[in-house]
């Protein structure tokens, strides 16, 4: 197991004293600002509202109402608990971490070969990090997007190398994946996010909406013929998750353009209907046009 890493960075004197706090007090926190953002002061109420309508038009308003009031709490959780990153001992960490057939992706880089890792925003996926930045014994390079904020993205940045994580801003990941094209190392990507920023796009039904999606992963897969694994999660109590890592892609599979992206979004569509109240329902996913709908 990978101890800290002493060349990270090191999280504010406040962050840190905060993390300092059991993690039992730091969810009664949580659940005060849950309250404040549902009843309070309403954290971006319409967008939920509406994201949740689209994506679930079977349900009654009661039904969407109750995964929204979760969401705000499961949502509390993990913020809490990712500024309880800055302290969280090792041991405690696989203790809320239980991670499902992470030896399948160790037999893989221990035969040679790099892997790619393909992750959403479901539940705390920060964690996810740090639990296999710790676990992995190999190395382990995140794609990240920098941060608007310069203190934001440092101290981000802090947290998330905490346990020896490479961290590579997004928009240099395939000139890095090509400059070390043959060094067995697991590479992972958070790939739901809309790509605003990005000319290359693919688009899909996705919750009820045409959706555009990331392709970067899909040139690697395709490129250098890299086996690719999905990273699934699920809560499984207050500040304890299971991580199950299954296979997405084979070494050297033929995809038709396209169809890698494809098998990611309705794998990630399945988790979030899995579990919908743990994906995050106040980003503005859908602020892209379709190409069809410009017409």
């Amino acid at each position: 197991m990978a101890s800290e890493s002493a060349s990270a960075p090191i999280p504010a004197w406040w962050v840190r004293a905060i993390s300092r706090l059991p993690m039992r007090a730091l969810h009664v926190l949580s659940r005060g600002f849950a309250f404040m953002a549902l009843k309070v002061f309403p954290y971006r109420p319409r967008v939920i509202d509406e994201n949740l309508a689209l994506a679930f038009p079977e349900l009654d308003p009661a039904a969407r109402e109750h995964i929204k009031g979760d969401y705000y709490r499961g949502y509390g959780d993990v913020m809490i608990e990712i500024i309880k990153s800055a302290t969280l001992d090792g041991a405690e960490l696989d203790r809320r971490m239980e991670l499902v057939g992470l030896e399948a992706v160790q037999a893989t880089l221990e035969g040679g070969t790099p892997a790619l890792l393909l992750a959403a925003h479901q539940c705390n996926w920060e964690w996810i990090l740090l639990a296999i930045s710790r676990r992995l014994g190999h190395p382990f390079d995140v794609a990240y997007k920098p941060l608007k904020n310069p203190w934001a993205d440092r101290e981000m940045l802090a947290l998330r190398s905490r346990f020896g994580a490479r961290l590579i801003p997004a928009d240099k990941l395939t000139r890095d994946v090509l400059a070390r094209r043959r060094v067995p190392r697991l590479i992972a990507l958070v790939a739901d996010q809309e790509p605003v920023e990005s000319d290359r796009r693919y688009w899909t039904r996705f919750l009820n909406r045409e959706s555009a999606f990331f392709m970067g992963a899909e040139v690697l897969v395709r490129r250098l013929g890299y086996p690719s694994f999905f990273c699934a999660i699920e809560r499984t109590g207050r500040g304890r998750y299971r991580v199950r890592f299954e296979s997405l892609s084979h070494a050297d599979e033929n995809f038709s353009e396209g169809e890698f992206t494809e098998r990611y979004a309705r794998r990630v569509e399945r988790q979030i209907r899995e579990a919908p109240a743990d994906w995050p329902w106040s980003h503005k996913r859908w602020r892209l046009q379709a190409p069809s709908a410009s017409v």
